[in-house]
């Protein structure tokens, strides 16, 4: 066993030993710096997990603060009380984070920048009413004769309650990220659009994540409150959110224990340089920017090679299959007068189909006929501003995009949609999850490994798919093509929408998937509606055909009737490879 195996249990045994080696002040310091350490857990988990960078983290920090010290103050004596307001003193700051993250995820999924100026302007403003409200917070004087938590002294034992919180956060996280959850946490940063086209809600992803990292700041400002015996409006202050940024960035924003380390470190080299040395504030900007330039992964990151991989947690097999409803007569889908416009630009004008049956049909045109665009409007991608899309007679005009894909609904891009960093068999797992995992098992670390009949036809089919372990991002466009269509497919949709899913294959892999499609559809009665250009494709894919030209169903039908169409010969001509 390789030394760097013990890492954390040498990182705990080191942080025990402090006390006794160092001394009572000493341990304080370290202590201050370990609840600064928790609350840039957190925002590790959002920023080097999610990818949502929270400007403004010393709000929910200084929110617990507050609470935790007015609970101190008034319950002192009262323990039956004090400790479910400390637990509120937590819990507030989660709820908070996670109210702010569904208003502005809901709004744009994507609004990444937005969210961390929001998160700033918030913990701004929160410093500007703590300094007004003086009945409520002291003002500037803030909070003052605040008592130490019951039966604990803020310079000795204290600081075992903050190790314990110290390795409840870390457990808390261990457990996030390897679990489900913690792979779609990380999907999220990977490729946001491919998650919600699985069916997964980008925004409450997002959400969860920031309202975790808010508990744990609620968590470490309750405990600096009794720790500190004052809480001023500086705990809200702009000036901690971006202190707590450099120590995440210095420790390693993708680790658990890099982000404490670099509080520590670079809290106490702060502390013991201001006093001695006069430009200890250049000395640390030089720090900052070299582990930037030279090791942005952080001091975590250095180490990283070092470190003997985690086992995998235990997998359980499951079969997943989604039955397929009973429409009767009912269209499948059906796109009626659907307007999409713009600016002054008309995408589409009017554009009405209907797939009257399951099969195979495909949608072709010249490029700008709105093919792409009518794929966009069907999964919440562009606004419809006039007609109805209706999916079994039911309205789904305007869905987002992980809704339409709960109905049965998957898509498939052109430009392959995975996950680069991560496993070919993540990949798969989630695709699978998409299909039928509970809430519960979302946090299992068993990480139930579904299976199911249309898995094996494809990794029989393609046997790269049982290479597990390959990182997606090294794959070959043709594989990268196999892989997202397998993503697709998995889970069983009751149709799949297939954007010129040969695009950029060579003649073998175009022959290869083509025949996959037509054999997943067909074993599996999954109808398919899918963009092509390629007229091979069309002959080996088309039931049915529709011709669209400028936002509009020119003509539809077999393949042999759409060839002798003299109003598709005037706008269309199709090539083959």
């Amino acid at each position: 066993m390789r030394v760097a195996d013990l890492s954390l249990p040498l990182l705990l045994a080191a942080l025990v030993a402090v006390p006794f080696v160092f001394g009572d002040f000493i341990a304080y310091q370290v202590g201050l710096f370990l609840l600064y350490g928790i609350v840039a857990q957190g925002i590790a988990l959002c920023w080097g997990r999610v990818g949502i960078l929270p400007l403004g983290q010393a709000l929910f920090f200084g929110l617990g603060a507050y609470l935790a010290g007015g609970a101190l103050i008034r319950f002192e004596h009262s323990p039956i009380l004090l400790y479910p307001a400390l637990l509120g003193a937590v819990l507030a700051p989660a709820a908070v984070a996670g109210a702010i993250g569904i208003l502005v995820f809901r709004r744009n999924v994507g609004s990444g920048p937005y969210f961390s100026l929001i998160t700033l302007a918030l913990s701004m403003l929160a410093y500007q009413v703590a300094l007004g409200a003086d009945w409520l917070t002291g003002g500037y004087m803030g909070l003052n004769g605040i008592p130490p938590l019951p039966g604990t002294d803020p310079w000795s034992t204290l600081y075992w309650v903050i190790l314990g919180a110290l390795v409840l956060s870390t457990g808390v996280l261990w457990w996030i990220t390897r679990s489900p959850l913690g792979q779609l946490l990380h999907a999220v940063s990977q490729n946001e659009d491919r998650l919600s086209f699985l069916g997964f809600d980008i925004a409450r992803l997002k959400a969860l994540a920031f309202a975790v990292s808010a508990a744990l700041a609620g968590m470490a400002g309750t405990l600096y409150a009794a720790q500190q015996g004052i809480v001023t409006p500086q705990v809200l202050a702009y000036v901690l959110s971006g202190e707590l940024l450099i120590w995440t960035a210095v420790g390693g924003r993708a680790s658990l224990i890099g982000p404490v380390a670099g509080a520590v470190l670079i809290g106490m080299l702060t502390s013991n340089l201001r006093d001695t040395f006069q430009y200890w504030e250049i000395l640390l900007a030089l720090i900052f920017l070299a582990i930037v330039l030279f090791a942005p992964t952080g001091l975590a990151g250095l180490i990283a090679p070092l470190l003997k991989r985690l086992p995998k947690p235990a997998h359980a097999t499951r079969d997943v299959e989604r039955p397929l409803p009973d429409r009767g007569d009912v269209p499948m889908l059906s796109f009626e007068e659907v307007r999409v416009t713009i600016g002054s630009v008309r995408i589409l004008q009017g554009l009405s189909l209907e797939l009257k049956k399951r099969g195979l049909h495909c949608l072709i045109g010249p490029n700008g006929a709105g093919k792409t665009s009518a794929f966009n409007a069907l999964t919440g991608r562009l606004t419809v501003s006039g007609g109805r899309i209706t999916w079994g007679g039911s309205d789904i005009t305007g869905l987002p995009a992980h809704k339409v894909a709960r109905l049965g609904i998957a898509r498939k891009l052109q430009v392959p949609a995975i996950f680069h960093d991560m496993t070919v068999g993540v990949h798969l797992d989630i695709a699978l999850w998409s299909g039928g995992i509970s809430g519960w098992e979302l946090l299992s670390q068993r990480s139930f490994r579904y299976r199911n009949e249309i898995l094996g036809v494809l990794k029989e089919t393609f046997p790269f798919l049982n290479d597990e372990e390959k990182r997606a991002g090294d794959l070959s466009l043709g594989h990268r093509q196999v892989l997202e269509f397998a993503l697709s497919v998995i889970a069983r949709p009751e149709i799949v929408l297939l954007d010129e899913p040969c695009a950029g294959l060579s003649t073998q892999e175009t022959a290869d998937l083509t025949a996959a499609i037509r054999k997943i559809a067909g074993r599996f009665d999954i109808s398919a509606l899918i963009i092509e250009h390629d007229f091979s494709v069309v002959e080996e894919l088309s039931d049915h055909i529709f011709v669209l030209h400028q936002g509009q169903t020119l003509s539809e039908g077999t393949l042999e009737a759409i060839r002798a169409d003299h109003k598709v010969q005037a706008v269309y001509t199709g090539g083959a490879k």
